[in-house]
């Protein structure tokens, strides 16, 4: 293709990813805000459009973009898109779900052991002048089992690092196949209220669909194990933040700890402010290495879709 591909590119994405685009693809013009009347603006010459979980791609956006070919998400989650409106335009959605598996992972593993060795609260009280070492007793991950919700890439790295500090491990997922447990060495389990019954730890790995759009209602909050931790770093509207917050306040569930809401920025003060809540401002996939892994393959995966070849390096 002889005519640089143009590309727009959501408020927020990493300079970096930024000067990758432009060095292997084409032109880049940033957005200063989410705001459909400017999407609809810039994406009138545009071919690429490279989004994070935010802005909301809209059926309005897609049919005011002329000319349109990929919808670019350097992460996992595509539920701000309407895929329906891209199917019917003919507009591919291109994610990276392999870029920040580890990341995810480890956030979801630090967020566990923060929770069981009470860190916040200790870190907190230390920092006002409070020594109250006798006071909290925490607990081990080692002896423990831990209940994985969806075995993808991110689930399956859990599974890895859990495995590895001496637990037992249960995965639920009804679309991933037999094989990929067994070859792993990790119990599966084939019905969500059994997982729940038997975990001291549950962690939500799963992607947003109709299927799990509230998945965790107060019901099934309540078919987990009384005083166990629930840690979701996958979609929040997984859970029903109002039951969740329920279970904790009257202490059914230990503690849980979120990284995604239902409303992001949060507005769930009264939830927040629970002493047994840990929250982070979804940070899963923000690090170094997850932002480096996700240019390299959304650079691939849009080049393919373009037909671009690759350069050939220096002396070669």
């Amino acid at each position: 293709m002889s005519e640089k591909i143009k590309i727009l590119g959501a408020a927020g994405i990493p300079k970096e990813m930024v000067e990758r685009l432009e060095q292997e693809i084409g032109p880049v013009e940033v957005l200063s805000s989410d705001s459909e009347e400017e999407i609809i603006k810039a994406i009138q010459d545009k071919q690429v459009f490279v989004v994070r979980s935010k802005p909301k791609v809209t059926a309005h956006i897609i049919q005011n973009a002329p000319q349109l070919k990929v919808i670019a998400r350097p992460g996992v989650g595509t539920d701000n898109i309407d895929r329906k409106a891209c199917e019917e335009r003919g507009i591919k959605v291109v994610n990276t779900p392999e870029a920040s598996a580890s990341s995810v992972a480890e956030l979801t593993i630090g967020l566990a052991i923060a929770l069981l060795h009470y860190i916040y609260p200790t870190c907190h009280s230390l920092k006002e002048g409070k020594w109250l070492k006798g006071e909290y007793t925490g607990k081990t991950i080692e002896g423990k089992t831990w209940g994985i919700i969806g075995f993808g890439g991110i689930g399956r790295r859990v599974a890895e690092i859990v495995k590895v500090l001496r637990a037992e491990v249960l995965a639920y997922d009804p679309y991933v196949p037999d094989e990929e447990f067994t070859k792993r060495g990790i119990k599966r389990i084939t019905r969500l209220e059994e997982l729940l019954e038997q975990s001291d730890i549950v962690s939500i790995h799963v992607v947003l669909n109709q299927e799990t759009e509230g998945m965790f209602s107060e019901e099934v909050l309540h078919k987990m194990k009384k005083g166990a931790y629930l840690i979701n770093t996958s979609r929040g509207k997984v859970i029903n933040q109002k039951a969740l917050g329920k279970a904790l306040e009257e202490g059914y569930l230990g503690g849980a700890a979120l990284d995604v809401y239902e409303v992001e920025p949060p507005m769930d003060q009264e939830l927040l402010s629970l002493p047994n809540l840990i929250c982070t401002p979804h940070i899963g996939g923000s690090t170094e290495e997850a932002f480096s892994n996700a240019t390299e393959i959304l650079v691939r995966k849009i080049k393919e879709i373009f037909h671009i070849k690759e350069t050939a390096p220096l002396g070669s």
